[in-house]
């Protein structure tokens, strides 16, 4: 079932939407080598709690840790855990929390030090993919076209688009209807309409696209071991222009300030 927002209920999501761009933004001021992924967790779940929300993703469907870490070629819902950062790797974190009955939920990948140029032009291309699908969430326009663009963006690079996980509705529940696939034709799927809230989410493969599933059920990583880059929005379908809930201006400029980090605008 698809719900429609009020205008109301799409500001309420706002702030939760903000209150995960604000948290991305203090984890990307001490992300550098030698920091265990466990110590995001601490610093992201101590700051989501202390905003007055809690982190979505903490128990669901048993999920154990507050927030997600995916590293290099493991694409999405890592664990965070005692495993170290290392020069040249990239980092995805992905945060959700519940705020004022809510969902915002989005991601951003960050480069710790001198990363191969290949690896630097995925991210690029995947973030620049992200707006490029944001274009076409506008009312009339259809869900195949978000997916046609984000997948012809990348696939012109040569890179692959995972198939396996997909983005989503957002609402009082984390994943609603419809699912969003960073693939597709266009013109074709559910028609848009105002005040429906999309999480579009690219997760981009400098290899194949295939993908496995470890055996703790969760972590998902390339089949041929190669990177993989995830960017995520909270975004409401609105006339002419999308109404974009989250903000990347506060995680690009911690981002920026670090000087472990590069910046990946």
């Amino acid at each position: 079932m698809i719900f429609y927002k009020t205008d109301e209920q799409v500001e309420l999501m706002r702030i939760s939407a903000l209150l995960v761009s604000e948290t991305l933004s203090e984890i990307a001021k001490i992300l550098r080598p030698g920091l265990a992924t466990i110590e995001i967790d601490k610093l992201a779940n101590e700051f989501i709690l202390d905003n007055g929300a809690v982190p979505s993703f903490y128990n669901y469907n048993g999920f154990p840790h507050h927030i997600i870490t995916s590293v290099n070629d493991v694409v999405v819902h890592g664990f965070p855990g005692s495993e170290t950062l290392k020069d040249g790797d990239i980092i995805t974190v992905d945060v959700g929390v519940i705020k004022n009955e809510y969902h915002g939920d989005h991601a951003y990948t960050f480069v710790i030090g001198d990363a191969s140029e290949e690896v630097l032009k995925l991210v690029k291309t995947t973030k620049e993919s992200l707006f490029i699908g944001i274009e076409e969430a506008i009312v009339g326009k259809r869900l195949g076209d978000i997916g046609f663009a984000i997948q012809n963006h990348n696939e012109k690079q040569g890179f692959s688009v995972v198939r396996d996980f997909v983005g989503h509705g957002l609402g009082k529940s984390m994943h609603e209807d419809p699912q969003v696939p960073n693939y597709g034709k266009r013109g074709s799927g559910l028609l848009l309409k105002e005040n429906l809230v999309l999480a579009i989410e690219p997760m981009i493969n400098l290899g194949k696209k295939d993908v496995f599933i470890e055996k703790d059920g969760w972590t998902v990583k390339t089949a041929d071991g190669k990177p993989s880059v995830h960017f995520e929005h909270d975004v409401c379908i609105k006339k002419g222009k999308a109404f974009i809930l989250s903000d990347y201006a506060p995680i690009e400029a911690a981002e920026k300030n670090n000087v472990n980090l590069i910046f990946s605008a």
